[in-house]
């Protein structure tokens, strides 16, 4: 029997979101229900908004989520009701080019729920990224439910399922960061102070971080950074320069998905060094380098998609890095809230305010 629960919903572009209900169908085949306990707000759930992803409204936010499988469809063995999990959105299929060539981090043809969920009158409902977790239930793919030890608070443990494995995946799966590395990253939201947490964890020297918020920088160094500097204030690639001795960083992290600011991060690497974008541009954004450096400086120009991660390796690893105290999971949190006050919450992550603001239920 379907179940009525509440919902985030953004309704048209750029209008304020509402509280409406939502109609969950019961698991099918290859699905799971699942209680939300908390779902950080992340910027692609403004991107939604916004209409920047695409214009499939009505759409059910939220997707940065963790909570308790309640039901299963036919079929799920992965996981069961009563577990606690980490939804990801990309559910690897297993049986594609990629997969079959032994990257399932990079599927092509990852799954989501087939069913719909709905509001009351039958109107049909896009869950941002499959998952629509701004909900006090919601429903996928089975394969969107990884389980990991409760130790880690639902408010903390979610924000893995999006920007702070994005962050971390690009610095060290995409990336590559190893011991005694230099690394900079290019702006210091939570993307970018995750992937200075990760670049920590993999053993890099020195890490700069580069934004032009000086409060941004100051939340920087409590992820790692040895570096700072306000490219508002500073030349960032000299800064850059003059703290790897003249050489530029090993790896780049761009985590605004700006085309000035990649330049930056392109101009700041070493030979043979490697830039990462993980921020994520505009459909309408065009870059231009000059095509000599890309040839003459060697190395590597790479975009990491959701940090190159695989949920079912990487999610338990790093439940375990923060059980273990070595990953500062509790700080990305700013503050937490209802559902009632994600419009506020949005606001506040355009001015800059929080890393992450997290929907507790």
């Amino acid at each position: 029997m379907s179940q009525q629960v509440r919902g985030v919903i953004a309704r048209s572009k750029g209008a304020p979101v509402t509280i409406e209900t939502v109609v969950i169908p019961d698991p099918g085949p290859g699905e799971a229900v699942v209680k939300v306990e908390a779902c950080g707000v992340c910027h692609t759930d403004l991107h939604y908004r916004e209409g920047g992803i695409n214009d499939d409204f009505p759409f059910l936010l939220g997707h940065e989520a963790a909570g308790v499988v309640e039901a299963v469809g036919e079929g799920v063995t992965n996981v069961a009701p009563g577990d606690f999990v980490i939804l990801n959105w990309r559910a690897v299929c297993g049986t594609c080019r990629s997969c079959l060539r032994g990257r399932p981090w990079y599927c092509f043809s990852t799954f989501n729920a087939t069913q719909k969920m709905t509001l009351e009158d039958g109107t049909v409902l896009s869950p941002a990224l499959g998952i629509g977790a701004f909900a006090d239930k919601t429903l996928v793919a089975a394969g969107q439910c990884t389980k990991v030890d409760q130790a880690a608070p639902a408010s903390t443990a979610g924000l893995l399922g999006c920007g702070v494995m994005a962050g971390i995946g690009a610095a060290i799966n995409t990336g590559g960061v190893g011991r005694g590395d230099s690394v900079a990253v290019f702006g210091c939201g939570g993307v970018g102070d995750a992937a200075i947490a990760g670049a920590r964890l993999a053993g890099a020297h020195t890490i700069v971080a580069v934004d032009v918020d000086d409060r941004k920088l100051e939340w920087a160094k409590e992820f790692g950074a040895t570096h700072t500097v306000n490219a508002a204030q500073h030349d960032a690639v000299e800064f850059v320069k003059s703290v790897t001795n003249g050489n530029g960083a090993d790896v780049c992290i761009e985590a605004v998905g700006n085309p000035a600011v990649y330049r930056q991060a392109f101009e700041s690497r070493d030979l043979a060094g490697t830039v990462v974008l993980v921020g994520v541009p505009r459909p309408d954004m065009t870059l231009e380098l000059p095509f000599i450096e890309v040839f003459g400086r060697g190395g590597a120009l790479k975009s990491s998609w959701y940090g190159d991660c695989l949920p079912s390796r990487d999610f338990p690893m790093l439940i375990d890095l923060y059980r273990q105290g070595r990953l500062p999971l509790d700080k990305f949190v700013s503050e937490t809230i209802g559902l009632d006050g994600v419009e506020e919450a949005f606001h506040k992550m355009e001015r800059g305010e929080v890393l992450r603001s997290v929907v507790v239920l």
